[in-house]
């Protein structure tokens, strides 16, 4: 088995998101590429404000997140990503993505950015934590009132 580095990982899991994503998402594309980036026992917090709030667990909880995720946007784009911390850092890595999405609900438009911590822990990703600018704009632009 070769050992992949924290930033190896990393990428690994984007690219294979990108292209999950690109194959039709949840319910059309399989999970089983990006299955192999997280451990079992990965945890995602997402703000409860968001539609897609709450902490999802593991291989299902993770399934489960993306196609929540693909009935709450129409689009999202990661127009571009900088990795904040070294890759051999000890502790978790920071990534800055620039996002670009539509609302299904209300067809609104947004940008924002999200700071994510994303810890590795024997070459597999076991906990982010995505941080929001402002999750009240995201959940009204989600909200079809």
């Amino acid at each position: 088995m070769t050992v992949r580095t924290k930033m190896q990982v990393l990428k690994g899991m984007y690219a294979a998101e990108a292209e999950y994503l690109a194959a039709g998402g949840p319910g059309e594309a399989s999970f089983e590429p990006l299955a192999e980036f997280f451990s079992p026992q990965v945890v995602l917090h997402q703000a409860e404000a968001l539609p897609y709030g709450g902490n999802w667990r593991g291989h299902e909880g993770m399934e489960r997140f993306f196609l929540e995720m693909s009935r709450t946007w129409e689009s999202f784009e990661m127009l571009a990503q900088d990795f904040l911390t070294p890759s051999d850092t000890a502790g978790p890595l920071v990534v800055l993505t620039q996002v670009r999405a539509r609302s299904r609900a209300t067809g609104r438009r947004l940008e924002f950015p999200i700071l994510q911590t994303i810890e590795i822990q024997d070459g597999q990703i076991i906990d982010i934590h995505p941080f929001y600018w402002d999750t009240a704009e995201i959940a009204e632009a989600c909200t079809n009132v």
